[in-house]
This record gives C-alpha cells, structure tokens and sequence, in this order.
C-alpha cells in the first residue's frame, strides 16, 4: 500500500502537504481536521460529545501548561487516569509538548503500577487529585493534577517549541509480562507515525469510521484504539469496558453508538462472543474487526469468520515493534489448517532464520526476526537485554536492527507466515510437535464446548501429556466422548488425557486467556501416558 492507492471514504493521512512522515505525530491529524471541520464529532462518551475543534483546543492548552513545566523531548509523562477523553487529551498533549507517554491502568494492583513507573523512568505524572493520593507513583518532578488546571482565559502558557525529531521517543510501553517479567519497551515518534497511517489506509478507516476503545490503557493496543481513529477523522467511542466484555451488551453497545469498527480484540473474546443464539447480531454488522494477542486459529476452526459480517484482520506483532508487524485479511472461507499472520506491514522487514542466523528456505521453520522503521529503540534501561534482543541487521542500511522475536514462522507458498508458536514453549509428544491451538480449534467444534485451553504437563518420570480446560460442557458428558470427537479430525498424541470443566476461561486485563491460573492437575500412576 502507498499513497497512491485510493478507494471511496478512506482518508489519506499521507496528503495535504503535512512535514514527511516521521517529523509529524498524530495530533498534526487531529489539528488538521480541526481545522477543515471544527463541529464534526471526535470522542463520544455517555455523558457527552466533543467536537474535533474541541478536543484541538483542550490538546493545545495542555500542551503549553506541560511545556511551562519542562516536558520536552526525551521527557517521559506517566498517565494515570480513567479511560475517557482526559486520557486521550492527555496523550496527545503530550506528544504536542514534544514528551512520551506512559499511559497506566489504575485498575492495576498499585505495585505494578509502581514499578511500572519506576521502570519506564517516568519524570512527571498526569492524573487526578484521588488518584495521586491512591497511588502515590514515583516520579522525579512535577505532578499536574487535571482536574485542578488553571481556568481557561488566563494568560496563556508560551506555546510548545515542538523540536521532537522523528528518532524521539512517542511512548512507553511494557510489555505483558507473558513470557518474562515485563520490560519498558522505548517506541520513537517516526515508528509511531507510520504505523498508524498504515492502520488508517490498509484498514480504509475514514470519517465514516465510529470505533470502540476496547483494549485497557496501559497497553499498547490502546494507542492504536484511540489515535487511528482520529487521524482518520472518524469518531472515537469510550464506554465502561465491561460493557464491551459481556455478551449480552456489546452489541447493545455498538448499536447505542452506530460503532462500526473493533481495532484491538482477542481472540478470547471474539469466541466468546461467538457463543449463544445472539453471535450473528454481536459481529454481524461490524465493518472492521481487528484480532490480535493469541492464535485466531481456534476461533476460525469453530466457524468464526462467519459470524464477521465484515473485514477481519489477524495482527501480529510484539511491544518490541510498534504494536504490529503483519497481518492477514481472513477470506470469507479460511484454511483453519495453518495459523495464517500473513505479510508484513508497510516499512516492516520480517526474516525466517535459523540458529547460525540464515535463512531457511521457504516451507521450512525457523524463528522470526523483524526489521524496518517499527523496531524500538529498546528496553528502557537494561542495556544487555536490549543487545541480546536487538541485533544488528546484515540485510538494513547501516545502524539498522532486528528484533528476535522468540516465535517460530515459516513462510508458505502464497508468501504469507504461518505462525508455529513459542521457540521455548514447543510441545512434543510422542516425538511428534503439537500445536495446541489446532486442538483448542477441534475442541470448539464440540456441540457443547464453548472454551478450550490446552496445556502441556509432565508426569514424574518426565513424559508429556496434554491436558484440556473446556467451558460450556456438561458434567455429564464423559471424557470419552470428547476424545471420540477429537479423533475424527486429530491423530492419537493429539488427544487430551484429562479434561477439566470450568464455567470461564480466565482472562488478563488485555483480553488474553490467563493460562498461568488455570489449576494443574495431578496424575494418578495407573493414568499417565506414554
């Protein structure tokens, strides 16, 4: 996709004579549309609307109180405020005053929050009076309480300098602490930039676009969420997101609010709200679905996409590369026999290599390394995990890196990437590989089962054997009927020794399945498996 690429409605953020791509930031969208269209809607909430001229102009106030107060380049502002618009002006603000924000979610045990601040190095703190009582967050220089700043029509701060080149850094983000203890991952201004243009054209997002901000602050999936919407030009929606969490009141939600776009789901979600009579309505009449986070392979092998009344995106991508590094536009008809993440992003590299760091050949597998403008500068503060992580490209410009992602791909006929899972979370059986997701997809297509988690355990003489939780089944419907199903469609080592009935698959704040509280089992010797 470039510039020239053109279709109906879709905004072009990459035309109108803006500074090249790289020295701009979201907020020259905003103040743009700002200024062709001051009344037309920008964020919606319950209580209220703000027009484009609206939130242009509470941007620009902010952004001169904190450039008084010292916010510049390199100068990181925590965010800790309740999802609604005093976050999205707080943002953005930021980024206007040439500063990075770290956005937290408060409704995060305090000392995660605390080391979060801590280690994102964060120097000032934006919030509200109860909250920088509850919180107490660390932070070097000055706090600004939002709910206490100087009344409009005083003598008004010097305006931003705005010298924050496009190496400058746009935001910290952690990363969720999935495979590891949760790093601050440094993301600069130009990798930002691009991204979310590519997001606005390959998405065709445009002042039609009415989209819900569903992934939590705190993650990076919510910057995605808030901004790609307004350098579109289109209309942001913030509701309590446990309204978006239930069944029984997303779809009342998108209707409420004529909502039309979802840009950062889980596959979690998305199958859970596939269940039920009411699944055609809840995702029927969404123009866009983005999915990422998980395999979508599941929810698809269960007959998902067709419950996507419209366009469904699988991303793929890690902290470490600016939220996403490719994607895959499901057909109407999926190939549910591979985990399709598809191709790279604009100004994304992506490389298949083995251990010596060579490239394998097409079809073969081998772990995936990402390069080109999204890469990050790297983990704030931890000079040795950033070498070891962020390599030296051979095949960029000078300077140029790579991330390694830890993920196994390989590259199909088509040129797309299939994705094998974790390098150091492989499941053998048997001396078979297992991909978990393919059995967590044939579970779903139980009649009964509405959720499946698969997992690896050992016995204690070291073998491996598989063991499922599964939502929506009957204590009455025994264990062998399940692996009678399963057998129709997976081969002997796929099968489940034991099965475990929840009524829920727990989840992380961002949405994704919380495997690590799911309860392990203890095998009796006469039912361990060779």
């Amino acid at each position: 996709m470039t510039g020239a690429h053109r279709s109906d409605g879709v905004h072009h953020p990459d035309d109108g004579g803006l500074p090249a791509a790289g020295a701009r930031t979201p907020v020259d969208d905003i103040l743009a549309h700002a200024t062709r269209d001051p009344g037309a809607i920008a964020v919606v909430t319950p209580e209220s609307e703000l027009s484009y001229g609206e939130l242009a102009a509470r941007i620009e106030r902010l952004a001169r109180i904190l450039t008084a107060r010292g916010v510049g380049p390199e100068e990181v502002c925590a965010v800790a405020v309740e999802r609604g618009v005093d976050a999205v002006v707080a943002m953005a603000a930021v980024l206007r005053a040439g500063g990075a924000f770290l956005t937290l979610d408060v409704e995060l045990p305090v000392p995660r929050l605390v080391s979060m601040a801590e280690s994102g190095q964060a120097r000032f703190l934006l919030t509200t009076t109860a909250l920088a009582e509850r919180l107490a967050l660390p932070v070097t220089g000055p706090t600004l309480l939002l709910d206490r700043l100087p009344a409009p029509g005083g003598p008004a701060p010097a305006a931003p300098p705005y010298t924050a080149g496009p190496r400058s850094l746009a935001y910290i983000s952690h990363t969720s602490g999935s495979t590891g203890a949760p790093h601050a991952v440094m993301i600069e201004r130009a990798g930002l930039d691009a991204y979310l243009r590519f997001v606005v054209r390959d998405y065709g997002l445009g002042p039609h676009t009415v989209a819900v901000q569903l992934a939590p602050l705190g993650y990076d999936a919510s910057i995605r969420d808030i901004f790609a919407p307004l350098v579109a030009g289109g209309r942001l929606v913030l509701v309590e997101r446990a309204r978006l969490l239930r069944a029984d009141t997303f779809a009342a939600v998108l209707q409420e609010y004529g909502a039309d776009t979802v840009l950062s789901t889980t596959p979690s979600l998305l199958t859970f709200l596939a269940q039920g009579p009411d699944a055609a309505e809840r995702l029927g009449g969404v123009r866009t679905v983005v999915s990422s986070g998980e395999s979508l392979r599941p929810f698809l092998a269960a007959g998902g996409r067709a419950l996507v009344g419209g366009l469904l995106v699988n991303q793929y991508g890690p902290t470490e590369c600016t939220m996403t590094s490719t994607r895959y536009k499901v057909p109407a008809v999926p190939d549910t026999s591979a985990d399709v993440i598809g191709t790279p992003i604009d100004g994304v590299t992506v490389q298949v290599l083995d251990d010596e760091l060579r490239a394998v050949p097409d079809g073969a597998v081998g772990e995936l390394y990402i390069g080109g403008g999204g890469v990050a500068r790297g983990y704030r503060g931890l000079a040795a995990l950033t070498a070891g992580r962020f390599l030296p490209d051979p095949s960029g410009p000078p300077g140029a890196r790579m991330y390694r992602t830890g993920d196994l791909t390989r590259r199909l006929p088509g040129g797309e990437l299939e994705y094998l899972g974790r390098s150091d979370r492989q499941i053998k059986i048997r001396g078979h590989r297992v991909d978990p997701a393919e059995i967590e997809g044939a579970l779903l297509t139980h009649p009964h089962i509405t959720g499946a988690v698969v997992t690896a355990e050992t016995d204690g003489q070291g073998r491996t054997w598989l063991y499922a939780h599964v939502t929506g089944l009957s204590a009455g419907t025994r264990d062998a009927s399940v692996r009678a199903h399963l057998a129709a469609t997976l081969p002997p080592h796929m099968l489940p020794r034991r099965f475990t009935r929840i009524d829920r698959l727990p989840v992380t704040r961002s949405g994704k399945t919380d495997r690590g509280t799911l309860g392990r089992p203890s095998v009796p010797a006469a039912e361990r498996v060779s």
